[in-house]
């Protein structure tokens, strides 16, 4: 009996019942364990929607890129810091909105899509991913998007979506058959890809407006919570892209263009706070909230400095939007928590695959901090 005594931490005047007992409650806890693994990973329920199936579809749909994200695939390293304006304080305790408070802030702007070598193209979704750094190791990670609506309501039809989009080989464009099916189960979906096409396309990511498009809800001091979207807001004027834009030879013209502009100056976006009524819905992204409601704006962002992907920067760092400081908390739309596991999922993959170059270069600006 010594061995079991040694495994269950028994002492030798237990009896044998007691002793096998003691095995058996240790037995139904690592059989909890595993069985919570196994139904993370989709082992039990090969019918559900789980992360990995997400993150396989990206694959199914881009072909392997290791080392890559499997979105956003291809992208630029930024830093900075945010400015806090104090207009946020009364809506939020986390630290960084209090008056005149100034936060490290790193990020990454990126195009949507799993290609990491793509030629850029200025329709396709830009993105800006932003990590900043608040005092006592709290953090805040927000992936943003240049549409002003998010193209599903749920991950099952993003699932859906993204097979029903894919390519065909001999055409390069999608079996159109497949994406009238896919509206047609999806009518929030086709409203939402008529307000992302009607969207101005500017000309690079310095004269973008990023949105957060899911909800969130900022909570004060006293405990009051605010249902919010926000949106970061170039204070650059935006301008439309030109033809001659449309035609450039420059595989990477988006990301060299903003490199380019960092090196002359920072690039600021204001961080625009829309407050939600009761009313209106928190848990669907395909919805607009209306222009007319009630914003503040609580600081701006301010870049300096860009780098290439490399070791230890912005291309082994996972924005997941469900990090957050105390002061702001998710809301009940049911894509933060999909975004937030496929997030964690692809960087699991990533992070044990052999690293690429990526297609980005770029001169570090000196002091750049990143």
């Amino acid at each position: 009996m010594s061995l079991l005594n040694d495994l269950t931490g028994a002492s030798p005047g237990l009896s044998p019942r007691a002793v096998f007992l003691r095995l058996g409650t240790i037995g139904a806890l690592v059989a909890g364990t595993a069985g919570a693994f196994a139904y993370a990973g989709g082992w039990l329920s090969p019918g559900d929607l789980t992360q990995a199936r997400i993150v396989d579809r990206f694959e199914q749909i881009n072909g392997p890129h290791p080392g890559f994200r499997r979105n956003h695939a291809k992208g630029l390293c930024l830093a900075g810091r945010f400015e806090s304006s104090g207009g946020g304080a009364r809506l939020s305790k986390a630290s960084l909105f209090a008056a005149g408070q100034v936060t490290p802030v790193t990020g990454r702007i990126a195009l949507a899509g799993g290609q990491p070598y793509a030629a850029d193209a200025a329709a396709t979704v830009r993105s800006l991913a932003l990590r900043f750094h608040l005092p006592d190791g709290e953090e805040w990670r927000t992936g943003n998007n240049d549409i002003p609506v998010f193209p599903v309501r749920t991950p099952e039809a993003f699932y859906a979506q993204l097979l029903a989009a894919k390519p065909d080989p001999a055409t390069g464009k999608p079996d159109p058959e497949a994406l009238k099916a896919f509206f047609a189960a999806h009518p929030e979906s086709a409203k939402a890809a008529a307000l992302i096409k009607a969207r101005t396309i500017t000309s690079g990511f310095a004269d973008d407006t990023f949105r957060s498009l899911n909800a969130f809800r900022f909570v004060a001091a006293d405990g009051n919570e605010t249902l919010v979207r926000w949106a970061f807001v170039p204070e650059q004027a935006a301008t439309a892209e030109s033809p001659a834009q449309a035609t450039r030879a420059d595989k990477n013209f988006l990301f060299d263009d903003f490199a380019a502009v960092i090196r002359q100056g920072p690039v600021r976006w204001h961080l625009i706070v829309t407050l939600g009524a009761p009313k209106e819905a928190s848990a669907d992204a395909t919805l607009p909230w209306p222009s007319e409601g009630a914003s503040v704006d609580v600081g701006r962002v301010v870049v300096t400095a860009t780098e290439a992907e490399a070791n230890g920067n912005c291309r082994d760092e996972n924005f997941d939007p469900l990090v957050l400081p105390a002061g702001i908390v998710g809301s009940d739309d049911p894509l933060l928590s999909a975004r937030s596991a496929a997030y964690s999922q692809s960087f699991t993959r990533r992070a044990g695959e052999p690293k690429a170059p990526s297609a980005v270069h770029d001169t570090p600006v000196s002091g750049a901090g990143l």
